[in-house]
């Protein structure tokens, strides 16, 4: 799912492209992807773009009239800027914004249709639809530090939920965590002043490496291989391959559609965290640390 790196980027590269500029018109190639009726789409027609805004993991066009296109791309939702009044073929286009020198099309990977797209009147109405988390780079530590202290939850689940904090997902959590040298099941309620302040710091850090990365080459051109693995990261996505900081092997935990990565000797003391599935799997054989991991690869 594209995170605050990536929507940040969108959102660079579409102010040069469509702020200022009229909306002509709107095709849904999709009836499943408008989430609402009122007011109906056509309504943005003939307006102009005056900002974009991010909330959250959503990218907001805010047009005349204080009308505003919400799009959410969830997981496999992507953006490209085509040529004016492309075509729309094949399953995966679900709709496209139409302007005088190009048109902003939404495709979707896969057969889940996630996607979204509101159309909301009103800055209220906009409000209503963010999940409330607190922006980093808005915030001080104390704040950073009530927000994910709510519940005792594992760090994990702390930074990713947009309810406490904005734009974090599964991606830049793993390289958040990385970078804070911290367990991801590590919970809240037990982490100590020190710790606090390395996440809090990691959290700042992490995201700025990115989105200036990340801007910088969507001010070139638009980006069109938005993904959630990067060979530039530390560890997400990288199960198997050598930690940069200290050379061993990357971890994973795997649950649903999603799989932690994380590096054992870094972050959690040389322990190897259990994986659901192949924990259950193995027992007592379960390996509790590296070396029994490659004790037992060895066999």
């Amino acid at each position: 799912m594209p995170e605050l790196p990536d929507i940040t980027a969108y959102i660079t590269a579409l102010e040069p492209r469509i702020l200022g500029k009229t909306l002509e018109r709107i095709r849904l190639q999709s009836v499943f992807v408008l989430r609402t009726a009122d007011p109906p789409i056509t309504t943005v027609e003939e307006n102009t773009v005056r900002v974009l805004r991010r909330i959250g993991k959503r990218i907001a066009i805010g047009l005349e009239g204080d009308l505003w296109l919400v799009i959410h791309l969830m997981i496999a939702g992507r953006l490209h800027w085509r040529s004016p009044n492309v075509k729309l073929s094949g399953r995966q286009s679900l709709l496209a914004l139409d302007f005088p020198h190009g048109s902003l099309v939404l495709t979707e990977a896969g057969s889940k249709r996630r996607a979204s797209l509101h159309l909301l009147r009103g800055e209220q109405a906009l409000n209503d639809i963010d999940p409330g988390g607190i922006e980093i780079f808005a915030s001080n530590f104390d704040e950073f530090r009530f927000a994910l202290a709510l519940e005792n939850r594992t760090l994990k689940r702390a930074l990713t939920d947009p309810r406490l904090i904005s734009g974090v997902g599964n991606a830049y959590s793993d390289e958040i965590l990385h970078a804070a040298q911290l367990s991801p099941i590590a919970l809240t309620h037990k982490l100590t002043l020190e710790e606090w302040q390395r996440l809090f710091d990691a959290t700042r850090t992490t995201l700025e490496l990115w989105i200036a990365r990340l801007s910088a080459e969507a001010a070139k051109t638009f980006p069109e291989g938005v993904t959630a693995f990067r060979s530039e990261m530390a560890v997400h996505g990288r199960y198997g391959l050598p930690c940069p900081r200290c050379g061993s092997p990357i971890q994973r935990i795997r649950y649903a559609d999603n799989e932690t990565n994380y590096c054992a000797a870094c972050q959690t003391g040389g322990k190897v965290l259990a994986d659901r599935s192949l924990s259950r799997l193995l027992g007592s054989d379960w390996p509790r640390s590296l070396d029994e991991l490659e004790a037992l690869k060895r066999r």
